[in-house]
């Protein structure tokens, strides 16, 4: 089994048992992984390749907004109500991956406080690394000042 900074951050018992619920996946490049505002009822742990993840802007066209690689977790949205996804996904280029049934992972978690809880604090840490991603992404566009904008807190 290949180790991510996710699955390493997890108690040895508590990864072990979120990994029974894993199964192999692989996505060809251009391969829409899923939509924005669709059901978020799985998520994946990218073991190979990599993953855009998009929105959808004036016009109805896609703009990319980051790119995944290597161990980094391809949705978050599954774990928050009403588990829509907030953003799109494709494959950039051919991917490998670990699928996670979403609802069965949310059911060993309510079962297991205390790995639901160390799942939460570390899809809590790739949402706040990705928020600020986005953010200084977002001051860059608008140009000199915009980068001083105050830290959300």
């Amino acid at each position: 089994m290949t180790t991510t900074p996710l699955l390493t951050a997890l108690p040895v018992d508590g990864r072990e048992r979120l990994m029974q619920l894993a199964h192999e996946v692989s996505f060809p490049a251009g391969t829409r992984i899923f939509e924005e505002h669709g059901l978020a009822d799985r998520f994946w742990i990218i073991r190979t390749g990599s993953v855009n993840l998009d929105m959808q802007v004036a016009g109805g066209r896609s703009v990319v907004v980051d790119m995944l690689g290597h161990g980094d977790l391809v949705g978050w949205s599954w774990l928050v109500p009403p588990y829509a996804w907030r953003m799109g996904a494709e494959a950039f280029t051919p991917v490998r991956a670990y699928e996670f049934d979403a609802t069965a992972v949310r059911a060993l978690c309510e079962a297991d406080p205390g790995l639901g809880l160390a799942v939460t604090r570390r899809v809590l840490d790739v949402v706040a690394r990705r928020l600020q991603a986005t953010r200084l992404r977002l001051a860059d566009i608008g140009g000199p000042g915009a980068s001083t904008m105050p830290a959300p807190s």
